[in-house]
């Protein structure tokens, strides 16, 4: 359940309204209004009583607090530009402050083989546990590893989806839950289907009381945690004999997105698809905003597997600028 707050300071109305025109552009915009009425509490405590935000209250609210982080830091100060900027626009004389810089880091997608892809399955379809607890996820490991590769999807899109967004019966899922917002169809194999319909025959078999008919449950139906799906995946790299390099270098459970979109578009490439034809395709599956985050995979691609790309045109591989990879992507 969303926290609702009571903004009631000199700037409430505007902060109302930038929440609203955020909200009906499609953004969740929630975590903005928790920065947002920490905003409101600061301005009550220094007596702001009039509207129109000054360089000094800017620099004031803008100063760095404690130990927290440059990025958390920005992410304050981005949110008194979006309120200036729209204060402004209004006819609310506001000072739009200056972003810092911030040193994102820059993440380098593994690459799974196919041969460390079939090691994965193997390794989640033979995993052990010493003794039954009731919260385990061992009953998700073989179809959730397998949906991550063979869609695409984020880790949060595949554990956030209802038994009402699979469709094993016509082989499609609907991602409702996406970081973009965006609602997408994604049609699934139908060897993806069978894996799937076969873990339901185990899930279903348990007395389970389970947390909104998620798809995706531990042993005593409450809904997957990302944070302990990644403990298991440590666990499944080790036993697939993948070695865990760590330091951020990974490999990720996000990296088998990655390697979704690499290997997609070599068998694309290697059936005589156009490229450049299909990519707004995969952009869309991928809910990517826009095709420019989905043309490094083509990069990557042409990096891995040279000999398929050779006759593609390679000023084509220079019309976005070179893309640097985050896990968000």
């Amino acid at each position: 359940m969303r926290k609702h707050y009571n903004f009631t300071g000199a700037y409430a109305l505007y902060i109302e309204q930038l929440i609203a025109l955020k909200q009906k552009l499609g953004y969740k915009y929630t975590s903005a209004q928790e920065l947002l009425f920490r905003f409101d509490r600061f301005t009550i405590e220094r007596a702001e009583l009039s509207p129109g935000i000054t360089k000094e209250l800017s620099d004031a609210w803008s100063e760095r607090i404690g130990f927290e982080s440059d990025k958390y830091r920005q992410r304050r100060i981005r949110i008194l530009v979006q309120l200036s900027s729209l204060m402004n626009d209004i006819g609310v004389h506001s000072y739009i402050p200056v972003f810092p810089k911030v040193h994102e880091r820059i993440v380098i997608p593994y690459i799974y083989s196919q041969t460390e892809i079939v090691a994965i399955f193997k390794a989640c379809d033979e995993v052990q546990i010493s003794r039954r607890l009731m919260n385990c996820y061992v009953i998700i490991l073989p179809a959730l590893f397998r949906l991550l590769y063979s869609t695409g999807l984020r880790i949060n899109e595949a554990l956030a989806l209802l038994d009402d967004d699979i469709n094993l019966d016509q082989n499609y899922l609907i991602v409702r839950d996406s970081k973009n917002t965006k609602e997408r169809l994604i049609p699934i194999s139908e060897s993806l289907s069978s894996v799937c319909k076969e873990y339901l025959q185990y899930r279903d078999m348990m007395p389970l009381n389970r947390d909104k008919n998620y798809f995706f449950v531990s042993l005593n139906g409450s809904k997957c945690k990302s944070g302990v799906v990644y403990g298991w995946f440590r666990r499944i790299l080790l036993d697939a004999g993948i070695p865990y390099k760590g330091n951020h270098q990974g490999p990720r459970i996000h990296d088998l997105r990655h390697t979704f979109a690499v290997h997609s578009l070599a068998k694309m490439a290697e059936e005589g698809t156009d490229l450049y034809c299909a990519l707004p395709y995969l952009s869309i599956y991928l809910g990517h905003q826009s095709i420019r985050a989905t043309n490094g995979y083509v990069r990557l691609t042409a990096e891995m597997y040279p000999e398929l790309l050779k006759n593609v045109n390679v000023v084509c591989l220079n019309v976005f600028p070179k893309t640097e990879y985050h896990e968000s992507n």
